[in-house]
Formats: C-alpha cells, sequence, structure tokens
C-alpha cells in the first residue's frame, strides 16, 4: 500500500516531467519512447520492466557485433554487466540516464504490483546464475526502483557485489532501511552518482 501511496504521489508531483522525456525521446530518438524487457521478480516470476527507451532500436546486436571484436570491453562486461562506453546508447539516452530520468516508467511497475520503490534490481534471466546461493534472497522480496546498489556505487560496482547489496538487504530489511536508500537515491540521482 505504502509503495502504490508513493507512485500515485510522483505522478502527481512529476506527471508534466514523465510527459515532457517522453516527447524529448519521441523527437530525439523516434518511436516507441518506451522501452520494455522480461525481468525475474518475486518468486522468480515473469513481468515487463518499463524504462524510457535510451538505446538505438537493434541494441542486442550492437551489443553481441561491439563484445565480439573488443576483449577488454567483454572483460568489462562480464565484471559489471555494464559498459562506460556502451555503443548503444544515444546521446539523449546518455543524459536521461545520468539523472536517472530513464527510470519514471517503472513506477508503472510499482502500481501493477511487480515492483516495490525499494528492493533489489530487477534482473535479467541470463542474470540468474551469477546470484548463485543468493538467489533465494532475490526471490524472497519484489525488485525495487531503488536500492541498496543504487546508492553504494551502482555501476561502479562489480555484480557480484550487487548480488551481496541485494542479500544484506533482504535479510536486514526494514522500514527505517528503505527510508534510508530513498534519502541516499535523492542524493544520488541529484549528483548523478555512479549513473552510467
Amino acid at each position: 500500500m505504502v509503495d502504490i501511496a508513493g507512485a500515485l504521489v510522483f505522478f502527481a508531483l512529476f506527471g508534466p516531467l514523465y510527459l515532457i522525456v517522453a516527447l524529448c525521446v519521441a523527437i530525439s530518438m523516434g518511436r516507441p519512447v518506451h522501452f520494455w524487457q522480461v525481468r525475474l521478480g518475486e518468486q522468480g516470476q515473469r513481468f515487463r520492466f518499463y524504462k524510457f527507451r535510451s538505446m538505438v532500436h537493434n541494441s542486442e546486436d550492437v551489443l553481441d557485433e561491439f563484445l565480439s571484436r573488443n576483449d577488454m570491453a567483454r572483460t568489462e562486461w562480464d565484471t559489471f554487466q555494464k559498459l562506460e562506453k556502451d555503443p548503444r546508447i544515444t546521446p539523449l539516452g546518455q543524459w536521461i540516464r545520468k539523472i536517472s530520468v530513464d527510470e519514471i516508467p517503472q513506477f508503472w511497475n510499482v502500481l501493477k504490483g511487480d515492483m516495490s520503490l525499494v528492493g533489489p534490481r530487477p534482473c535479467m534471466e541470463r542474470q540468474r546464475s551469477l546470484y548463485g546461493k543468493h538467489w533465494g534472497h532475490y526471490c524472497a522480496v519484489r525488485p525495487g526502483i531503488t536500492g541498496l546498489w543504487q546508492v553504494s556505487g551502482r555501476n561502479r560496482l562489480p555484480y557480484a557485489k550487487r548480488v551481496e547489496l541485494d542479500a544484506y538487504y533482504v535479510d536486514n530489511w526494514s522500514l527505517a532501511l528503505d527510508f534510508k536508500i530513498l534519502l541516499k537515491t535523492v542524493s544520488a540521482v541529484v549528483t548523478g552518482e555512479g549513473s552510467r
């Protein structure tokens, strides 16, 4: 209930920002303005995860081709599941990622009950094996728009550390911890800390 109330308040306050970003994406990159992908949530259930589109249309092909001819990038991808210089991301995409407004559509996921405001970052099916013994921790709660990973260094951290932080969050969950993470998220968004 708290999550739904928070999402409704967000849309009431920042609805115009949502429309502005959608318009910018449509003008800069064309349609669709939203990107969706199957992610795994509570109990390992699949759901459609939404973001504003920040990449070129054939992003997976671009990534596969880039990694096939760049060993250093392959190592970076295997470690972080991210790239410092990602060839898929458009100029506008870099900007909306820097200030995290590409994440705004995930408030729809909260309203649908797929996600919480705070929790582990939703993972892709191909990332499931990276959780190892901690997969049970991940499946125990709904994934969140923000979480310990986002406020602890985010994309600067190896994926293994993200898994550790997700497990720690589940083991130590409290409303106080959620509130602390939400406050730190505001600071991280304002400063662009750890964004890529």
